[in-house]
C-alpha cells in the first residue's frame, strides 16, 4: 500500500524566496494580518475552513515566516485537501489514505471488507504468482488497482484499516499458493517453473480456512 509522504510538488509556484518579494505575494508571517486576510476573503477563500487551515499548516511546516506566498498558491494547495482538511491522494483522488504518527495505530487493525475485494485480490495474486513463478515483481504487479478499488468502496475513516486488512489476505493467498506449489513438487523454489495444475485445488475459501488475517505476517 502506497504511503504518500513527499509533498514537494505541492509547493511549486506557491512560494518565492525570502529575498524576493514578487508582485501580489506576501510573507507567510503576514498571513493573519488584516490586509492579507482581506485579500484572501476577496479571493473567495474561507479562512475558517478546515481546508484552508490544513493548507496553511502545511505551508508553515514546509517553510518559515520569511518565505513568500500568494493567493493562487494558497488556492492550489487547498485543492489538495478535502472539506475536512484531509489530504487527497493524487493517485486515486481519495482522502483518508495519508499515514501519520497519529493514525498509525488505528491503521493497523483488522476490519470487515467486501468479499468482492478479497476475490479480486485472490484472482490477481494467483495470476501473478503463476506468471512470475512465485516472484513478487513490483514492476509488473497490478495489486495497486485492487487496493484502489477497495478504497473507493470504503468510508474515508476505514480506508487505511481496509488496506491493512487486504494486505493480510493477500499474504494468506500467496502462502496458500506457495504451499500448493511445494506440495506438487517438493523441489520447487521461487523463480522456478511451477508444475502444471499445482494450484488447481486452491480456492479462496480453502486458502482462508483456518487462517486468521490477524495472524498473517506481512513480508
Amino acid at each position: 500500500m502506497s504511503r504518500i509522504t513527499d509533498y514537494a510538488f505541492l509547493f511549486q509556484k506557491s512560494f518565492g524566496t525570502s529575498g524576493v518579494n514578487a508582485i501580489g505575494s506576501f510573507q507567510l508571517s503576514q498571513l493573519n494580518s488584516s490586509s492579507v486576510q482581506s485579500q484572501l476573503k476577496a479571493a473567495g477563500i474561507n479562512t475558517n475552513s478546515k481546508q484552508y487551515k490544513a493548507a496553511v499548516k502545511k505551508m508553515m511546516s514546509a517553510g518559515n515566516g520569511a518565505m513568500y506566498g500568494n493567493i493562487q498558491g494558497i488556492k492550489n494547495l487547498m485543492s489538495h485537501y478535502d472539506k475536512d482538511g484531509d489530504y487527497i491522494n493524487p493517485v486515486n483522488g481519495l482522502a483518508g489514505l495519508l499515514v501519520t504518527d497519529d493514525n498509525e495505530n488505528s491503521r493497523r487493525r483488522i476490519i470487515s471488507i467486501l468479499d468482492s475485494s478479497k476475490e479480486e485480490m485472490y484472482e490477481l495474486t494467483k495470476k501473478e504468482f503463476l506468471r512470475e513463478n512465485g516472484v513478487c515483481n513490483g514492476d509488473t504487479t497490478k495489486r495497486t488497482d485492487v487496493y484502489n478499488n477497495l478504497y473507493r468502496k470504503m468510508s474515508k475513516k476505514d480506508r487505511l484499516a481496509a488496506g491493512y486488512t487486504l494486505e493480510k489476505y493477500e499474504r494468506i493467498y500467496r502462502q496458500a499458493f506457495y504451499d500448493a506449489a511445494k506440495k506438487a513438487d517438493p523441489n520447487w523454489e521461487i523463480g522456478k517453473p511451477i508444475k502444471a495444475g499445482a494450484l488447481d485445488d486452491v480456492t479462496r475459501e480453502t486458502a482462508e480456512t483456518g487462517k486468521s488475517p490477524a495472524q498473517a505476517t506481512l513480508s
